[in-house]
């Protein structure tokens, strides 16, 4: 029989997983435009609809708030904010946005907010990497080569080589991109791959690690610049090719 202690906790943390489950329901109803055109509900209405509590609907509309989804206006309740106002930085928000239907244009922000920083961070991994960060680059680049040869995910391979990059620059901001890259680039690499017909170049991401390991800051900005480029130049050309043929 469990204890009291252990009754609590089990409590707890059914209560937290109705907040998330309630948090992902709302959080994808907001972004696909649900409630574009209806009220966003009351909290009365939200826990009979999905059958929570008030303190789980209320939890998770705070958590809604906080992400810049909601705002609570006197004698207005609750309404949905523009997308202009919603925190693109949080994982959530951008998992949500990626999650509803595909966006060319979405993609093409995510690879040009990539430019703006992992180049920099690849040159700053080139001057302050530790002998360990620079090894965990490398391990990212072998696991893109077992992936080539069947032996490893090749979406987690790539991911983890930027991830390693951009810890590796010393400089905690830079880190803090890690968990937003490591989400966009779920959606990013399937696209790449699947229009380009391959996996991502080693080679390109080769040459990356290899001015990183040199301590050659503008060799490591200048090939990371051109993996990133790669894709932008690929985005572009697909989404034109979709207007030729829109218009043929």
């Amino acid at each position: 029989m469990a204890s009291g202690n252990g009754q609590d906790a089990l409590r707890a943390g059914l209560g937290l997983n109705l907040t998330y489950g309630l948090l992902n329901a709302l959080g994808r109803a907001i972004v696909t435009g649900e409630y574009a055109e209806t009220p966003f509900p009351t909290e009365a209405e939200l826990a009979k609809q999905h059958g929570v509590s008030r303190s789980v609907t209320r939890e998770a509309v705070k958590m809604l708030t906080a992400k810049g989804l909601l705002s609570a206006r006197p004698r207005q309740g609750t309404v949905v904010r523009p997308a202009a106002a919603w925190n693109l930085f949080d994982i959530d928000v951008l998992r949500w946005l990626l999650e509803r239907r595909f966006s060319v244009d979405l993609l093409r922000q995510f690879n040009q907010l990539r430019i703006g920083i992992e180049p920099e961070a690849a040159a700053l991994a080139a001057r302050f990497a530790s002998a360990d960060e620079v090894a965990r680059i490398a391990a990212g680049l072998e696991r893109m080569r077992a992936a080539e040869r069947g032996e490893d995910d090749t979406l987690d391979a790539d991911i983890a080589f930027h991830v390693a990059v951009l810890q590796a620059a010393g400089n905690p901001f830079y880190a803090q991109f890690r968990d937003m890259v490591a989400t966009a680039l779920q959606t990013s690499i399937r696209f790449t791959n699947r229009i380009a017909g391959r996996s991502a170049s080693v080679a390109d991401h080769a040459a990356v690690h290899a001015a990183i390991a040199a301590r050659d800051p503008d060799g490591a900005r200048d090939a990371m610049r051109a993996l990133i480029g790669d894709v932008v130049a690929l985005i572009d050309r697909v989404e034109a090719e979709g207007r030729t043929s829109d218009t043929a």
